[in-house]
C-alpha cells in the first residue's frame, strides 16, 4: 500500500504492518493443500516458507536508516542466507579505493556522499540534473534481497534498497533512438586514492542495453541492510543488475547517459579478451584464466576452504531475464 502525501508524494507504511504479497499467495497455497489431502506435507513446507518471508532484515545501526517496504518484483527476494553485513561492507571491489578487497573500507572514509548530483542526460527529452534527496524521492523505497556474483568466483546476498531504474527511464522520456545506458562513476583524485592508477582508464564506466536497464529487476539502489550504503558499498547510489557480473553495477554514479552506439566499459577497455559487454553469470563460459562453473560464498563455514557452491545460470535469475537473450550465442559474453 502507498499512502500519497503533499510533502514528497511517498509516505510508506512500517514494513512490519504490510503482509508480503508472497507470503499472502503461499497461505492461499498451503489452504488448497489442506483441501486436497496433502496436509502434513504442506504444513512443512509453509513451516519453512513462512519462516523465511517473515524474516527480518537486521539493520546493523552504523548508518542513517533507510526505510522501505519489502519488494512484490518477481525475482526480487531471493532465498538464500544472508550475508552478513560485516562480510559485504569490508570485503568488496571499488578500484577508485584499490585493488584489495580491503582498501574499500579502510579508503573510502574520505568520499563525501552529501551534496551529490546525478546528470541524467544525452538521448532524452527530459534531461535533468538530481540533488541525490530529489533522486531518491522519484519512487517508494523497496527491499531487494539479490544475490550477488563476482567474476572472480566469490558471491554474496545482499539485501538492498532503492527502486527500479526503469522507475527514472520513465521519467526522462528517452528517445527512439536512445539503445543504451551508460553510467559514469565519480573519478575524484582528492577523494579516491585509486584513480591515481592506470589498472583502468578513468572515470569507470560501465553500460546497458535498454531493455536490461528497464527490466523491473534492475536496480537503483541507495542502501542495504535498511541504511544508507556504505561509502565503501557506491555511497550515495548506485547500480545493482543481479544477474550480471559484480563489475557491471556502477558505484558512486554521478552521470547516466542515453545513447544510441554500445558504450565503451572500463573493462572491456582495460582487457576486451577477457570482459565482455553483456557478462551474464554463465557457469558454462569460464573466464580465460578460471572456471565459472562454482562459485565460493562469503561467509560460509569454512573460509576459503568452504565447500564451493555450483553457479547457476544468469545468477538464478533465469526465469526473469532469458527471454531478453533468446537467440544470442551466450558463449559470447566475455
Amino acid at each position: 500500500m502507498i499512502i500519497r502525501s503533499t510533502d514528497n508524494g511517498f509516505q510508506h507504511p512500517l514494513s512490519s504492518e504490510i503482509t508480503p504479497r508472497d507470503a499472502y499467495l503461499g497461505r492461499r497455497e498451503w489452504m488448497q493443500r489442506m483441501a486436497l489431502g496433502a496436509g502434513g506435507a504442506a504444513l512443512a513446507a509453509w513451516a519453512s516458507r513462512d519462516a523465511l518471508a517473515q524474516a527480518a532484515v537486521t539493520r546493523p545501526g552504523k548508518l542513517l536508516p533507510l526505510p522501505s517496504v519489502r519488494s512484490t518484483v518477481a525475482g526480487a527476494q531471493a532465498p538464500d542466507k544472508l550475508t552478513s553485513y560485516e562480510h559485504a561492507s569490508t570485503y568488496n571491489n571499488f578500484y577508485e579505493f584499490g585493488t584489495d578487497k580491503s582498501d574499500p573500507a579502510a579508503y573510502a572514509k574520505t568520499l563525501k556522499p552529501r551534496p551529490w548530483t546525478v546528470s541524467v542526460e544525452g538521448l532524452v527529452n527530459k534531461p535533468r540534473t538530481f540533488g541525490i534527496d530529489d533522486l531518491m524521492k522519484l519512487s517508494p523505497m523497496e527491499e531487494r534481497i539479490y544475490r550477488l556474483r563476482c567474476v572472480e568466483g566469490w558471491s554474496m546476498v545482499i539485501p538492498w534498497v532503492g527502486f527500479s531504474l526503469a522507475e527514472l527511464i520513465r521519467q526522462v522520456e528517452p528517445q527512439g533512438s536512445a539503445k543504451y545506458v551508460e553510467f559514469v562513476t565519480l573519478a575524484d583524485r582528492n577523494t579516491m586514492p585509486g584513480v591515481t592508477s592506470n589498472v583502468l582508464l578513468w572515470p569507470y564506466v560501465e553500460g546497458l542495453r535498454m531493455d536490461e536497464a528497464r527490466h523491473p529487476l534492475t536496480l537503483l539502489a541507495f542502501g542495504m541492510y535498511g541504511e544508507v550504503l556504505p561509502n565503501q558499498n557506491g555511497a550515495p547510489v548506485r547500480l545493482v543488475v543481479p544477474w550480471k557480473y559484480g563489475f557491471k553495477s556502477g558505484k558512486s554514479l554521478v552521470k547516466i547517459r542515453f545513447v544510441e552506439k554500445e558504450p565503451k566499459t572500463a573493462w572491456n577497455i582495460a582487457a576486451p579478451q577477457e570482459y565482455g559487454f553483456y557478462s551474464n553469470v554463465n557457469p558454462d563460459v569460464p573466464h580465460p584464466r578460471w572456471s565459472q562453473a562454482t562459485e565460493r560464498r562469503i561467509g560460509d563455514e569454512g573460509g576459503l576452504l568452504a565447500k564451493r557452491r555450483k553457479t547457476e545460470r544468469f545468477n538464478g535469475y533465469e526465469a526473469q531475464v532469458g527471454s531478453m537473450y533468446a537467440g544470442m550465442d551466450l558463449k559470447k559474453f566475455y
